[in-house]
């Protein structure tokens, strides 16, 4: 999936199949939210205003290419986390082991988007340095990724409820579902707050 082109990505999203699905749009904008916080740090290093950060922005740079690297993996991890529950679904629900085998789908299709959470937390940590570290002519970059990451944090968050809400186990339902809204509402704040401070400098004269 990840290996598409844009326009194959986009085609596919927009057909009636289930895959492609919001988990791995929310990837792959998240993804590109990394990459856009990676070119910060490219525009930024070298320039002799900053040369006092080369070195975390060398670090910083390294860490992005890792979450957009695995991000884009967690495209197709998501979307080969859907197949066992769709056949799941369709299966006669008075069937040998159903329960089981569907409990065990829905906790697998529930970890991609978490797993996608926590990466968009990471960019959103990240821009905030960038955001006081990284080139002034940049730094539009860095709140575009910002909201990009912003929103993956509702879209894994909803796709994680989607799968908790059916499981039978309460307890393991109720502490992923609880610890996504933690993360949601925290870093939604911090987002945003990274956000309009950006847009404060952009606008004072």
């Amino acid at each position: 999936m990840k290996n598409k082109t844009l326009k194959e990505f986009n085609d596919a999203v927009a057909s009636k199949e289930a895959i492609p699905g919001g988990g791995g749009v929310c990837a792959d904008v998240a993804a590109l939210s990394a990459a856009l916080g990676e070119m910060v740090t490219n525009l930024t290093i070298g320039k002799k205003k900053y040369l006092e950060y080369t070195f975390e922005l060398a670090d910083i740079r390294k860490e992005l290419e890792i979450l957009r690297v695995n991000l884009l993996e967690c495209i197709n991890k998501d979307a080969e986390a859907f197949k066992p529950l769709a056949e799941a679904y369709s299966l006669p629900k008075d069937s040998e082991g159903y329960e089981e085998k569907m409990e065990a789908c829905l906790r697998k299709a529930a970890d991609s988007p978490y797993l996608i959470l926590k990466y968009a937390m990471r960019i959103i940590e990240i821009d905030e340095r960038l955001a006081k570290i990284g080139s002034k002519l940049a730094v539009s970059d860095a709140a575009t990724s910002v909201m990009l990451a912003h929103g993956v944090l509702y879209g894994a968050y909803i796709n994680i409820l989607v799968n908790t809400r059916l499981m039978k186990d309460r307890e393991y339902a109720d502490k992923l579902t609880n610890e996504a809204v933690k993360y949601v509402d925290e870093y939604s704040i911090k987002a945003l707050n990274i956000f309009d401070d950006i847009c404060k400098r952009l606008t004072d004269v």
